[in-house]
């Protein structure tokens, strides 16, 4: 029996079998799995040799970039054309003018990582600007270590436990909700799936849950907010509370710092305001009386304030997760078991687990020269504002003049807002470099396209940190058509641009798992464990780690004693007033909560929706969007949306009919849904259908169902410039013309060498 690993999960298979099998020990295997081979072994979607798009060898620079067909050519050819580009652009414009994107989900094998192999090479090439933070969650990456004094990374590695929770925990606020949905996958793969049952132990021992959330939830009560309005909630429970004296003073005492101020502005002390029961409900459309009762009974109970990490991806979405962290100081029990304050809950699989946190070893990175970078969300504003100066975490920064783009194992045009805005600023580099598996929208939209091997196809290890088991994953099948391993395509640039030896320091590809595993004994002999061998680990193609569950509590040590144990803030406490984001002055992200009402979601005119655009439960994102379970969720080939009844009489929509969403920004289509778990102002739409524009009728529309071409392509903040993909509003109506055809589903138009 031989292993292979994903994102979603991880699989046994034994040679000739034509799928793969969960792990037995798994409790609730991923859905997204099923689709993985069929994506892999779709020759449709699978990029099957090297080609170059037709304009671009003509010289237009990228004008046509967004609508052309492609030449086939040899790999010789695409690799020296690759390293000559890299070659002239940092003689012409210097090395900061090359843009090394690759944000996205690959691969969980450890070596074959297209972003650390595409990095390296760059690296090593004379350096390129980079980007920061994630589009997941950019603004608690930003603002947790202001607040907490702690990266997110570091928050979420101390995270309290799940069955601590399930525990000592009474009553549980789940802002953004719990999902084993979203659940199935986490960076670096995974082994099991604890949300899931984790979630039915919580209702079996009798933990109340409120979900609070535009959708219902999966487990618990539903307590149905506007979308974008959770601050206002959480400064109305805070309000309630204090009015009835039942605030925790001496943890706000000993353990933060600024609470006078918030308390002055809650209380509308500083600003005339009161932020009462009365003032959020009509913001939050929450009666008065469900708030107060809500707020009575916080106080009174173990309660864990947990935040899922959509809440702040909105229009000042490092607000909500700062006044839930201040809702969870006003009740005073951070540093204890199973109550608190969290971050991510369900949001992927491992936040929470009880775990041996262990360095597991990764590719070696290669300083880079350039020290310029974007925030992660900004790549179209870089795009069509070069040289043009924006704030980020306090300081006024430039952006790039950016002439080659070189995106591997990645595809903003899934995970990026307003793509329409995105294909504008798309044509603006000079050169761009995709080295990818498959037709994706950004490989479609690329100069030069390099097809590289699926984790499938190749042999690689898992070794995820924060999971009990290490795998040898065993290729699965062989390579289709032309493609080559991410570390062949680079070893092969780099050794053109006269860095192959320092790029693969002499190693192969077998070499460097062999070495990777050597690297992991040492670290597992320093952390008080034998490891095999690695011919015995390939063999066996399972390790499991000795001890490997440990529990956590979030903040015991620093609430035990904050004098010996201060956090990294400027007061060395958690920060309800922030005098560092004080001193930045900013408008949309103040020094304390506030609520701040969001770009796009007042009130709504008949026909208006708020857009909720979640993960999808068939795939990764993007990834085995052209497999057989996304598929199977699909209605006519395009991605489905949901809407309240009530929604669907009022603009005459029957289940099953094709809808047209739009605003200012673009439209697509989509097949409507109709269910009662999603409130009537509100439509569902999830991420990851590929993108598929067309012209139809002279509009330029989107027809499979991608919900990012209507999304806001806005900074969140001055302060982290995060995206902003749930705060969104749209127009529906029914589609009344012939449904175009999909062109995705096939490759586009390629001539023969």
């Amino acid at each position: 029996m031989k292993y292979t690993a994903a994102h979603w999960g991880t699989y046994t298979f034994n040679p000739g079998d034509a799928d793969l099998t969960p792990l037995a020990d798994d409790p609730l295997p991923s859905r997204i799995g099923r689709g993985w081979v069929s994506a892999s072994r779709n020759s449709d979607a699978r990029i099957l040799a090297p080609v170059a798009r037709k304009g671009w060898l003509d010289g237009d620079r990228g004008a046509n970039r967004c609508d052309d067909s492609f030449v086939e050519i040899s790999w010789e050819r695409a690799l020296d054309l690759a390293a000559e580009e890299i070659t002239r652009v940092s003689k012409a414009y210097g090395n900061q003018a090359i843009f090394g994107g690759s944000y996205g989900w690959s691969s969980a094998g450890r070596f074959h990582h297209a972003q650390s192999q595409m990095r390296r090479l760059l690296a090593l090439a004379g350096g390129f600007t980079s980007s920061r933070e994630t589009y997941s969650h950019a603004a608690a990456e930003v603002l947790f270590p202001h607040i907490l004094g702690l990266s997110i990374r570091a928050f979420q590695d101390q995270m309290t436990t799940m069955p601590l929770v399930t525990e000592h925990c009474e009553l549980m606020l789940a802002f953004g909700g719990i999902s084993a949905r979203t659940a199935q996958i986490t960076s670096s793969g995974t082994s099991t799936h604890e949300v899931g049952p984790w979630l039915a132990d919580l209702s079996a021992k009798g933990v109340r849950v409120v979900s609070i959330a535009p959708e219902r939830g999966e487990t618990g009560e539903w307590l149905s907010i506007r979308p974008g309005t959770d601050t206002a909630l959480i400064l109305a429970l805070i309000h309630e509370i204090v009015a009835a004296g039942l605030e925790d003073e001496e943890f706000l005492q000993t353990c933060t710092s600024g609470w006078e101020t918030l308390k002055s502005y809650v209380m509308g002390t500083s600003d005339g305001v009161t932020k009462s029961a009365e003032w959020a409900a009509p913001i939050c459309d929450i009666q008065a009386s469900v708030i107060r009762a809500l707020a009575d009974e916080l106080p009174r109970k173990r309660v864990m304030i947990s935040m899922a990490w959509g809440m702040q991806r909105s229009d000042h979405g490092e607000q909500p997760i700062w006044a839930g962290l201040a809702l969870a100081c006003v009740l005073g029990q951070i540093g204890q078991r199973g109550t608190g304050y969290s971050f991510g809950y369900g949001s992927t699989t491992p936040v929470g687990r009880a775990a041996r946190l262990i360095p597991w070893p990764s590719l070696p990175k290669a300083p880079n020269p350039i020290a310029d970078f974007i925030p992660v969300a900004r790549i179209a504003d870089a795009l069509l504002y070069p040289n043009e100066a924006y704030s980020y975490n306090g300081q006024t920064r430039k952006y790039p003049d950016l002439k080659l783009i070189w995106w591997s194992g990645g595809n903003p045009f899934h995970h990026h807002q307003d793509l329409f805005r995105l294909e504008r600023a798309w044509t603006r580099p000079e050169t761009v470099i995709v080295s990818e598996h498959s037709w994706t929208a950004t490989a479609r939209r690329a100069d030069l396209v390099l097809p590289s091997t699926t984790p499938l196809e190749r042999d690689d290890l898992m070794m995820n940190r924060r999971d009990r088991a290490l795998f040898y994953m065993s290729r699965f099948h062989e390579p289709l058509g032309q493609a080559r391993d991410d570390y062949d395509i680079c070893q092969g640039i780099a050794t053109r641009l006269g860095i192959g030896d320092a790029f693969s320091e002499g190693r192969t590809s077998a070499d460097w798992l062999r070495h990777m595993w050597e690297r992991a004994q040492t670290i597992g002999t320093d952390a008080g464990f034998a490891m095999p061998s690695f011919d015995a680990f390939k063999v066996a193609g399972r390790f499991d780690v000795p001890a490997a569950g440990e529990v956590c509590v979030a903040f015991d040590q620093f609430v035990k004693d904050p004098d010996r144990n201060p956090l990294d803030t400027h007061s060395g406490r958690l920060t309800l007033t922030n005098a560092n984001i004080a001193t930045m002055g900013h408008s949309d992200c103040p020094s304390h909560p506030m609520w701040l009402p969001p770009a796009e979601g007042g009130p709504l005119t008949d026909g208006q929706f708020h857009l909720i655009s979640g993960q999808p439960a068939t795939r990764l994102h993007g990834q085995n969007d052209q497999g057989s379970e996304a598929a199977t969720s699909k209605h006519r080939g395009r991605e489905v949306c949901t809407l309240h009844p009530d929604a669907a009489a009022r603009i005459g929509v029957d289940e099953g009919d094709i809808l047209k969403l739009s605003n200012a920004r673009g439209a697509c289509l989509c097949a409507a849904r109709i269910a009662d778990h999603i409130r009537a102002d509100c439509l569902s739409l999830p991420t990851g259908a590929w993108f598929n524009a067309q012209i139809i009728n002279g509009e330029r529309i989107e027809v499979h169902g991608n919900p990012n071409a209507l999304t806001l392509d806005k900074g969140c903040s001055a302060l982290s410039q995060g995206n902003i993909a749930h705060t969104c509003v749209v127009r529906a109506e029914k589609w009344r013309g012939d449904l175009p055809a999909l062109t995705v589903t096939k490759p586009p138009r390629i001539d023969p060498a």
